[in-house]
Parts: C-alpha cells; structure tokens; sequence
C-alpha cells in the first residue's frame, strides 16, 4: 500500500515542531558541545602522555644509574674475591710451612731424645 504524498499531513506549523533552521541550529549546537568535550578529553590525553613520557625518561634514568652501580658492585666483588682468595692461598702455603717446620722439628726432637714428643708426658 501506497500512500499518496498529498495525504500526508503536513505538520510543519504545528506547535512544538522545530523548523528545518531550528533543526540544524540544535545539531549545530550538540556538534559544538561534541567538539568542545572531545577537545577537553584529548588535551587530558596529551597531558598524560607527556606524564607517561617524563615518567619513562625518569625511569631510564634511574635504571641506567642502577645499572653503573651494579656494574660498579660487581666489579667491587670480584676484587673482594681475589683478594679472599690470595689471602686463603697464602693462609694455606704458611700454615703448609709451618707444619712442615714443626714436623721437622718433631723428627729432629725424636732423633735427639729417641722419644717422641707427640706423645703426652705427664705432668711433675
């Protein structure tokens, strides 16, 4: 079923019914307050972008800082470990030494008593 384009009432001066002027004049305001708060939301973007990308460089900055500390600490250790570990050789060559010295001397006790001083001798 058609409808013929004359029976359709015409309700343009009705009361209540914007004008086609009216019309576009409130979407030209929604556009507007659309525009305007779009503008507001992207402004807060950028803000927190440049936020995000201050707190990145601060962030690079710290870790490259902790990095040259850490390089620094290790290098610390490792001279912290060979200097433990020439102490401990040397600790273990002295006291080689000197066992060696004290048996020699034991032996030497032993072929000049013809006892062995390891044994306990009791107390006078």
């Amino acid at each position: 079923m058609t409808v013929d384009p004359l029976e359709i009432e015409d309700t343009s001066d009705w009361l209540g019914c914007p004008t086609e002027l009216e019309t576009c004049r409130y979407f030209l305001r929604v556009t507007e307050n659309e525009v305007q708060e779009l503008t507001l939301q992207l402004r807060k973007a950028r803000e927190d972008v440049f936020g995000l990308v201050q707190m990145h460089a601060d962030a690079t900055k710290e870790c490259g800082a902790l990095r040259a500390e850490l390089v620094k600490a290790r290098g610390e250790l490792a001279d912290s470990n060979r200097r433990a570990t020439d102490i401990e050789t040397k600790s273990s060559w002295e006291l080689m030494s000197k066992d060696r010295v004290i048996s020699e001397l034991y032996n030497r006790i032993q072929k000049l008593t013809g006892k062995d001083p390891r044994l306990k001798l009791p107390l006078d």
